[in-house]
């Protein structure tokens, strides 16, 4: 017999950037009466039960990670990938994770709680649709991304074919969209380039993305206040009427104050204390994934410290160091670290007036919902999209120069792109502007996720409607 008290499994894709938001999600959730079970691996366990401590309405179910010959062992998260090479193996491993997660729906199915409302699962976990429909379940899909990038991508993969521009540089025409920008052949991700999709990554895409247009619904990380516009548009991409279902931004569901601090992040938020001025500093983050080379680094480095901006910086190298006298010069402006830290409570700071980032979607609606304008440097994947609707859509930032037509990992910024810059989101023309504007996306946001709010509403009317579906 069924409990009484609404159910659902959610199951991410083991890389920090799609986990997060599902961990916030569940907190939504168990905010609102639903019980939650999260499906991860052993080495993901540890950092998901303290970011979840303490909620009696969240459990946590592990299972083996599979064990595979073109994969080092112990890499359980894209975070324990030697390199981005890796990546593929990666992706392809986690099939082995289904006779496991048959199983707990199984084991589900036999007890006296019975079958949960719906499996939200991630867009790469896209064999979990095979499972849901085998128990009768509703599989929702999540991307991690925003509405308008994800309508751009798949109108690109569809169309491909039939788009046609003079150049690369030239306007495309998307069938079906809005666009609030011009967007060039030049402006799409690297991946959407390729003339042809056959190799493994793509084929891995393809095979996952049949799985994503057949799912019950789509959980979308953004808010109606800035992507209603697109909304339609995505959807049509989706077979038997699915919704996407707004519900962030998810961040703001959670409270972070309730996190415990870790030890760098602790000393980072000690530093950010001692600046004299508010929204003085410039936080710099290139997320996780991106491999960043040691020459650009470098150029980041006497680029921040040209500028004469205090900075904050993390960098995700092992093998990099500050150039010769750096550290020295930069002592009373610049703090630079290697460890994770909690970037959200470093950008909710009163001394953070920037955002240098790669405009991962959780980076950017982490700044705007916080009231941080972005200087974008986008790195891979769908951050190009992310960052044209930042500066060009939204408003709400500026453009470090780059290269058209070559991801950022293929070329050098140099340091005077990046000091201008800095320079001109911290103090230039445009500062006051994309402030401003970020500031008011931060009110949108915040509104949205309370009561009464947009995306507090929907969250209550999807557990409705699987509720009715169930019974």
């Amino acid at each position: 017999m069924a409990s009484s008290q609404p159910h659902v499994v959610i199951f991410p894709y083991m890389a920090q950037g799609h986990t997060l938001p599902l961990l916030d999600l569940s907190k939504a959730l168990a905010g609102i009466g639903v019980k939650i079970t999260i499906i991860t691996t052993p080495l993901n366990e540890p950092s998901i039960q303290t970011y979840i401590s303490k909620n009696h309405d969240i459990h946590l179910k592990v299972i083996p990670f599979p064990c595979v010959d073109d994969l080092p062992k112990g890499c359980e998260n894209t975070a324990h990938l030697p390199s981005m090479n890796f990546l593929v193996p990666f992706l392809y491993a986690t099939k082995g994770l289904q006779l496991p997660f048959h199983q707990i729906l199984q084991d589900m199915s036999n007890s006296d709680e019975g079958l949960p409302l719906c499996v939200i699962s991630d867009f790469f976990l896209g064999w979990t649709l095979e499972t849901c429909r085998s128990f009768g379940i509703p599989r929702l899909v999540f991307h991690g991304m925003g509405v308008l990038s994800m309508a751009i991508c798949k109108t690109v993969w569809v169309h491909a074919p039939h788009l046609t521009a003079t150049s690369d540089s030239e306007p495309l025409h998307l069938p079906g969209l809005n666009l609030p920008f011009m967007l060039s052949t030049a402006e799409l991700p690297e991946t959407l380039r390729t003339p042809n999709h056959d190799d493994r990554y793509s084929k891995f895409v393809s095979e996952v993305g049949e799985a994503d247009v057949e799912s019950w619904g789509i959980i979308v990380n953004s808010f109606l206040e800035l992507e209603q516009p697109h909304v339609k548009s995505f959807e049509s991409f989706y077979q038997n009427g699915a919704k996407a279902w707004c519900l962030g931004p998810l961040l703001l569901y959670n409270d972070l104050e309730k996190i415990p601090e870790q030890y760098p992040t602790a000393r980072c938020m000690k530093w950010l204390t001692e600046q004299a001025m508010p929204a003085s500093v410039i936080y710099v983050s290139f997320g996780t994934q991106a491999d960043v080379s040691e020459d650009q680094l470098d150029e980041v480095a006497f680029g921040l410290e040209t500028s004469g901006y205090s900075f904050l910086w993390v960098v995700r190298s092992s093998t990099w160091f500050p150039p010769k006298g750096l550290e020295e010069r930069i002592k009373n402006k610049g703090m630079i670290v290697s460890d994770w830290v909690d970037q959200r409570r470093i950008l909710g700071h009163r001394s953070t007036g920037g955002f240098l980032s790669h405009c991962g979607w959780n980076s950017v609606l982490e700044s705007l919902s916080i009231g941080v304008p972005i200087l974008s440097w986008p790195m891979m994947a769908e951050q190009s999209l992310n960052a044209k609707l930042v500066v060009d859509g939204f408003g709400a930032g500026v453009k470090i120069p780059m290269e058209s037509g070559l991801e950022a990992e293929h070329q050098i910024i140099g340091r005077k792109a990046i000091c201008q810059g800095v320079r001109e989101l911290m103090g230039g023309k445009k500062a006051s502007y994309v402030r401003e504007r970020a500031q008011a996306l931060g009110r949108a946001g915040t509104r949205a996720v309370q009561e009464g709010g947009s995306s507090h509403e929907t969250l209550t009317r999807l557990i409705d409607t699987l509720r009715a579906a169930q019974n």
